[in-house]
């Protein structure tokens, strides 16, 4: 009956043909006249199905003519072109990214807020650090959408960090694209435009895309109150003082997202010429997109150039924000937009912070480099945050991007005077060495709580606070050592080091023990302190016995050590030595050699009454008796340890005590299978697991739930057994491998469950 004919000509036939006025229409279907007049002009789109009807009912349509006007309704739906904006002078279509790539999580987040929130209106803020690709992922989103959002969508760039747009210039041109009539918008005041927009925004489904917004004071007004439209908002900044919107904060892109996209830019064939190459120019980008598409740009015009050309070319820190540059496309600039809009005491602290050596630091960090307190350093950390400059981790510590950190070095360079940047990088070493030290401490043979005196930016006053500071702050820590040992600071090294001497033992899997004890090592040689070369020669041959299984070296070292010892006249360390020597020649099945050298260890101890290492020393003469056949004596020494331990003058306390007692109840275990003794040995397996899960010795913990599995085996507990060594199982990487591989394959040759 109306063929091809618009919506608004459709409407218009059957409300002439009913003999109504658009004011007698609108009476009868509850639609607004100025709604009924803007469709029939065609000046808005075609109404969802329940308006339709409310049309026809108030039309007193037949069947026929209803399904004509609900036909004309869908097909304007759906053969609507999308709209663009002119944004300050600008043609800005919603538009995508051809390439893009990733994001996969993020975009399913936005879709499903589309389609999840109230007819598919709601606000997100888009934020991150320059480069990240904020702004891709909003366009992308956009045209993914699009369906969804058949009143228009809109692109608005702020320019927020380089000549923001004024609020009411981008809200005018705004109103103007939605159809808004230039004698309207006359008619307004500010405050009246900002009315209209919300009440526009808030009855049409549009996508508005806010790009590079500058702060909330901006875009405050360009918001919807609610409604159906939605809105993404992509600012450096967390925008943190805007209300009733939702926030999704990108960094950088996964490692196999930034693969990816540099595989797209340079084409298939390329790429997999040079797979690691084209890896390493991602990790070389910090998986930055912005820094990825140039350097993928400069590749595809020097087709003469390999990958690895490249990844030399940024390999070099000091050359790398220089040589990401393809044309006009330059990494440097983005960042030195956002650093021209900081304060002084933040610009400032955004160059200090490129001397931390870790991934990532705490606010104390800040205020070592600064000389300032915690409270006042984390202030200025939040300035940076809100700039975008730095980035929180769920665990609420800060993080600056790897070529964040250079550009911020540059500016170091640039603008603080040498003895300047010497005195803070002095500041933050010490104050990690130093704190390290003091966590120590805290696990030495005589616990260490720190004086009572002390004051620092961390508070260390229990030895749990001690290990959770020594493991997160490992990275710099142990980067501030290695700085030190090459200034030739060698008592500040010796003195880190020492501290380490049981903590070393409750976190044996950290794979940097052989290390720290070959710097102490070192530098006790270069003081040429006999009982210090001792000393930390004995913790190198442990770190290489018990870390890395490297047991001859383990033996030289120790044989080292006893030879300065003797030289210091230190019974202790003569005595370790010869205890650590025996753990090794142990390992290497030179059993009877291990057997003298611990027994030397016992007699030494004894002789002076110096009792600290006679615990081990005594354990692994057991263990040695055990192993040529001496079971029985070997349970008789091992019980000997457990009655020193419990008798009330023992000199050895706390921690120290603690460990030998595990390690004296795991021996008395296996010399108890030994002699087939399969319940008390799974007794002192269980009290011997239970002891080194309570002090955190999950390494230990790994060994005994084996023994204690074997045992249970013997016994035919199967369903304890299993249990057992699936513990071991999921202890992951704090168990060796031998372990790992032990209780696997007793586990395949249980009965199934």
């Amino acid at each position: 009956m109306h063929g091809e004919k618009p919506f608004g000509a459709v409407l218009i036939d059957l409300r002439q043909r009913g003999r109504l006025t658009r004011e007698e229409l609108a009476e009868k279907s509850g639609v607004s006249v100025r709604a009924i007049g803007d469709m029939e002009r065609g000046r808005s789109r075609a109404p969802q199905r329940r308006t339709v009807v409310a049309l026809a009912d108030g039309l007193g349509l037949t069947e026929t003519e209803r399904e004509a006007l609900l036909a004309a309704a869908r097909t304007a739906r759906t053969a609507r072109p999308a709209r663009a904006v002119t944004v300050a002078g600008t043609l800005m279509p919603p538009r995508s990214v051809g390439d893009f790539t990733g994001r996969e999580a993020e975009l399913v987040l936005l879709r499903e807020a589309a389609e999840g929130a109230p007819a598919g209106g709601s606000t997100w803020v888009v934020s991150g650090p320059p480069g990240c690709g904020k702004t891709a992922l909003a366009l992308k989103a956009a045209a993914d959408l699009r369906e969804r959002f058949p009143d228009g969508r809109f692109v608005v760039d702020l320019h927020g960090v380089d000549g923001p747009v004024d609020t009411d210039e981008a809200r005018l041109r705004l109103l103007k694209a939605l159809g808004v009539p230039d004698r309207r918008l006359a008619q307004e005041d500010r405050q009246g435009r900002a009315g209209l927009l919300r009440t526009l925004l808030a009855a049409r489904a549009c996508l508005l895309v806010l790009d590079n917004a500058r702060d909330e004071e901006q875009i405050r007004t360009l918001l919807p109150a609610d409604g159906r439209s939605l809105v993404l908002i992509t600012s450096r900044r967390p925008l943190s003082g805007l209300e009733q919107v939702h926030r999704l904060a990108l960094s950088e892109m996964t490692q196999d997202e930034a693969v990816a996209l540099l595989r797209r830019i340079l084409g298939e064939e390329r790429a997999d010429a040079e797979p690691d190459a084209v890896a390493r120019v991602a990790e070389l980008c910090g998986r930055l997109p912005l820094a990825l598409r140039v350097a993928a740009n400069w590749l595809t015009v020097r087709s003469g150039r390999t990958v690895g050309h490249l990844v030399r070319r940024l390999a070099d820190e000091e050359r790398r924000l220089g040589a990401l540059a393809a044309g006009d496309m330059r990494v440097e600039p983005a960042f030195e937009l956002s650093y021209r809009q900081l304060t002084g005491q933040a610009a400032r602290m955004l160059r200090l912070l490129s001397l931390v050596p870790g991934p990532d630091m705490t606010a104390a960090y800040g205020a070592a480099l600064t000389g300032t307190g915690v409270l006042q350093a984390e202030d200025v950390m939040e300035e940076l945050f809100e700039a975008g400059l730095l980035q929180t981790t769920f665990t609420g510590r800060y993080q600056l991007h790897d070529l964040l950190r250079l550009y911020a070095r540059g500016r170091l360079s640039r603008e603080e005077a040498p003895g300047d940047r010497e005195g803070a990088d002095e500041r933050l070493r010490a104050w990690l060495l130093e704190t390290a030290a003091v966590a120590g401490r805290w696990y030495r043979s005589a616990p260490g709580a720190p004086p009572s005196s002390r004051q620092g930016p961390v508070p260390l006053e229990s030895a749990e606070q001690a290990r959770t500071w020594l493991r997160n702050e490992a990275p710099s820590w142990l980067a501030a050592l290695r700085a030190a040992a090459h200034r030739g600071e060698h008592t500040r090294v010796v003195e880190t080091a020492r501290a380490m001497e049981w903590f070393c033992d409750l976190w044996v899997h950290w794979g940097h023990w052989p290390e720290v004890f070959r710097l102490a090592a070192e530098a006790a040689a270069a003081l040429d302190d006999p009982y210090l070369r001792a000393f930390h020669l004995n913790c190198l041959s442990w770190a290489l016995t018990t870390c890395e299984q490297r047991y001859r070296e383990g033996v030289e070292r120790a044989d080292e050590a006893l030879a300065h010892a003797r030289r210091a006249q230190d019974v202790h360390q003569q005595a370790s030595a010869l205890m650590l020597a025996a753990s090794a020649h142990r390992q290497l099945g030179e059993v009877g050699i291990a057997a003298d050298k611990a027994l030397a260890a016992v007699r030494l101890s004894e002789d002076a009454d110096h009792y600290e290492v006679w615990p081990q020393a005594m354990r692994l003469y057991g263990m040695a008796l055990r192993l040529l056949g001496r079971a029985e004596e070997a349970l008789t020494r091992h019980q000997s340890i457990v009655d020193f331990l419990d008798a009330p003058d023992c000199p050895v306390s706390g921690l120290v005590a603690e460990v030998f007692r595990a390690h004296a109840y795991q021996a008395l275990g296996l010399d108890h299978a030994a002699l087939g003794r399969w319940r008390e040995a799974a007794d002192h397996h269980r009290r011997a697991q239970e002891q080194s899960r309570r002090i955190g010795m999950p390494h230990r913990e790994a060994e005994q739930l084996l023994d204690l599995g074997e045992a249970l085996i013997a016994l035919g507990e199967t369903a304890e057994a299993r249990s057992c060594l699936l513990q071991v199982l999921a202890l992951g990487d704090t168990a060796v491998d031998k372990e790992l591989r032990a209780a696997q394959r007793l586990l395949d040759t249980l009965p199934a469950a």
